[in-house]
C-alpha cells in the first residue's frame, strides 16, 4: 500500500480525492484509487474558474493547522484526484497528517 502523503523538501505532498458540489464538506477518511490511497476531501465549491482547488487548499490548510496560502495544487488541477503541496515544517505536519485519517 502507497501512502497518501510523503514529506518534500519545505512541506509535504498530499494526495487527495475530490468530491466538488458536496452536501457535507470535510476530510471524509481515506479512499481507495487505482495508485494507491488517497484522502478523500469534499468541498462545497463547483470545479468551475478554479473554486473547488481553492476550497480544497483552504480545507486541508485549515485541517493542518497552517495558512490558506501554504497549500497549492501539485498536481491534477482539472481532475478530481490531486495532489496538494502543503510548505511548512515536513515533520510537524506529518504528525497531524496522522491524525487526520
Amino acid at each position: 500500500m502507497k501512502p497518501w502523503w510523503r514529506p518534500e523538501t519545505g512541506g509535504v505532498l498530499v494526495r487527495v480525492k475530490v468530491q466538488p458540489r458536496a452536501r457535507r464538506p470535510g476530510l471524509q477518511g481515506l479512499a481507495d484509487a487505482a495508485d494507491g490511497p488517497r484522502l478523500r476531501l469534499a468541498v462545497a465549491a463547483a470545479p468551475e474558474d478554479g473554486r473547488a482547488n481553492r476550497a480544497v487548499c483552504d480545507a486541508l490548510a485549515e485541517a493542518l493547522g497552517v495558512a490558506p496560502s501554504a497549500a497549492t495544487v501539485a498536481q491534477g488541477p482539472a481532475a478530481r484526484e490531486k495532489t496538494i503541496f502543503v510548505a511548512g515544517d515536513p515533520d510537524a505536519l506529518a504528525q497531524r497528517l496522522e491524525t487526520l485519517a
